[in-house]
């Protein structure tokens, strides 16, 4: 008995029906198309009915058809027979020629896109189309992108889709490169150890935006994976590495690690001396370097002292990931007890042997480091930078290095205290001065990068050892190489910092310019004093060379457009710097 029989209707003349199908206009295709997903729907078609023709010749007009409505049409109808054919018919859907058609239905409109995902979500049923589906090219992103659409009806189906595609660890990986990641994590938390290392693995691969990291470590993807980690065979923690070194570089994940208590272990294995973990332990330094740019790593107080030791017992690419390590520590706002530590663990006698690495990238994070310890350093850290690491730093800022070099060479010996003559000796010695004109001149007017603004705040905290109000002959010398209309300068066209410091060497020389204005006052006049040269607030003959005048150099102006514009660092050292020009001596003198 015929499947229409049973169903209790007449006969269907299932070969009219294909010949309506295979050659009636697109108008005469909607109808039949309509009238065949009625026909499934009341069970009237089915395998007995010979019907195996009829799926076959409407996936034809589908992949063929440039009308929406007729494409919606047949794919109704398809839909409808998926659940009453078998055998060559149901394998005939199941293809990748016959999901490829409904495929491309995903990106058109919206009725054609909701119909094309409840024929699909109808196939899934058929195991070889879970399989299948993610072969064919787009199709995972237009689901993922359909998924994440505020689309009513079309979204949710979408993700009733992914969710069975899921079974399937290959369509998984698809997922997560289209930006959808619940279901790899899902593997990560509860899939077998090999699906494990799989994602794992994966994720390790990827090229990851920011947003990607941060939703990966928002939706739980960090805790298994250290877990991993600490607990898997070689291969687990291999892998778990990868990815938590691709996700590590995110401030937000680095926190999470930090939280996670993964610090321990991975140093532990960096002292391990076992030699299967040797191969682990660059992605594990890579990762410390990674989760050291949060101040979090602060709590941890025995981190800095424990990588210190590691470094000359590493190779360099772990020497340099650890040196970035310790440079992240050191610059966090409040790591002052992090680099006392360090310095007193031997961090600065260890790290001067590195001033003459000839790996640059080893060397540069060396600088940075002791550019670092260098700021709140006691007397008995500075004593350790020898005339010859002296001498090093000032090659370094004189040679054809990098601007980082030098700017970070800059750094250190601005910030070793001033009031130390034997640096300063060694720094006249060694010509510095002459240098750091040279270095100005050459810098001041090329484009502001942000090396060459490091590298000028340098400079100009390096001229306040030579400007200070405690030593006139070394501020002659400075003022002679031309010091003064490099400092104004500055005023206008430096950072913030470099203002505050260059203001600060302009009052240490105004700080000067009366004692130097009673040496310099003539006992008779033979001739008029010249009016271009008189100054007003000194009431003398003033130059920049003869009395380190503030007025002459031009830097009152300079100096008044600071405290009127909105940036407030330099006011400060702008205030002291005018200050000097209102001193009691030069009132009573004025009046």
């Amino acid at each position: 008995m015929s499947r229409a029989a049973r169903a209790g209707g007449p006969a269907v003349d299932v070969e009219e029906l294909l010949v309506r199908v295979k050659n009636g206009t697109e108008v005469e295709l909607i109808d039949v198309a309509r009238e065949v997903a009625a026909l499934a729907e009341e069970g009237r078609l089915g395998e007995d009915d010979n019907e195996g023709l009829l799926v076959p010749a409407l996936l034809a007009r589908l992949a063929g058809s440039g009308n929406a409505e007729v494409r919606v049409s047949v794919m109704a109808a398809l839909r409808r027979l998926a659940g009453c054919v078998r055998g060559d018919s149901k394998e005939r859907l199941a293809s990748i020629e016959a999901l490829s058609s409904i495929v491309r239905s995903l990106s058109r409109d919206t009725d054609e896109r909701r119909e094309a995902i409840a024929v699909l979500l109808d196939l899934t049923e058929i195991p070889q189309v879970r399989q299948r589906i993610g072969r064919i090219k787009g199709c995972i992103v237009m689901l993922v992108t359909l998924r994440n659409a505020h689309e009513s009806g079309t979204n949710d189906d979408a993700d009733k889709l992914l969710h069975i595609l899921s079974s399937n660890p290959q369509n998984v990986l698809l997922m997560a490169e289209a930006g959808y990641f619940r279901p790899l994590i899902h593997y990560l938390k509860e899939g077998s150890d090999m699906n494990k290392v799989l994602m794992a693995t994966a994720i390790s691969k990827m090229f990851l935006s920011e947003q990607m990291k941060c939703s990966l470590g928002e939706d739980g993807a960090v805790e298994p994976l250290v877990d991993m980690f600490k607990h898997g065979n070689l291969e687990a923690k291999q892998s778990a590495l990868g990815a938590l070194r691709n996700l590590s570089s995110s401030l937000q994940n680095a926190e999470l690690l930090i939280n996670s208590g993964i610090t321990g272990p991975l140093l532990q294995l960096l002292f391990s001396v076992t030699s299967v973990l040797m191969t682990l332990r660059e992605p594990t330094s890579a990762i410390l370097a990674a989760i050291a740019q949060s101040d979090c790593i602060l709590r941890h107080k025995d981190v800095a002292p424990q990588m210190l030791s590691l470094l000359n017992l590493s190779c360099p690419v772990i020497q340099l990931h650890l040196l970035r390590a310790l440079n992240s520590i050191s610059g966090h706002a409040s790591a002052k007890r992090a680099r006392t530590k360090i310095r007193q663990n031997g961090g600065v006698q260890l790290l001067l042997p590195f001033l003459t690495e000839k790996n640059a990238d080893i060397k540069i994070a060396s600088l940075n480091l002791l550019f670092h310890l260098s700021k709140d350093s006691s007397q008995e850290s500075v004593e350790q930078f020898r005339e010859t690491h002296l001498g090093i730093l000032v090659k370094i800022i004189s040679s054809p290095t990098s601007l980082d070099e030098k700017a970070a060479a800059l750094g250190i010996l601005s910030n070793l205290p001033v009031t130390d003559n034997k640096i300063t000796e060694v720094l006249v010695k060694a010509n510095l001065l002459h240098v750091l004109i040279s270095l100005f001149e050459a810098n001041i007017t090329a484009s502001l990068s942000p090396q060459r603004m490091w590298l000028l705040e340098g400079i100009a905290g390096v001229f306040i050892r030579f400007t200070t109000a405690l030593d006139k002959k070394l501020q002659s010398l400075a003022v002679g190489y031309g010091v003064v209309p490099c400092l104004v300068k500055l005023l206008s066209e430096g950072s913030v910092d470099a203002k505050s410091k260059s203001a600060t060497s302009l009052a240490q020389l105004s700080q000067s310019s009366m004692a130097l204005r009673k040496s310099k006052l003539p006992r008779w006049l033979c001739v008029p004093p010249s009016a271009e040269s008189y100054c007003i607030v000194h009431n003398c003959q003033c130059t920049v060379k003869s009395t380190f005048c503030l007025v002459k150099a031009g830097a009152v102006n300079p100096l008044v457009r600071i405290l009127e514009g909105e940036e407030r660092g330099a006011d400060g050292a702008v205030l002291e710097a005018l200050a000097t020009l209102m001193q009691d001596e030069i009132w009573e003198n004025a009046g």
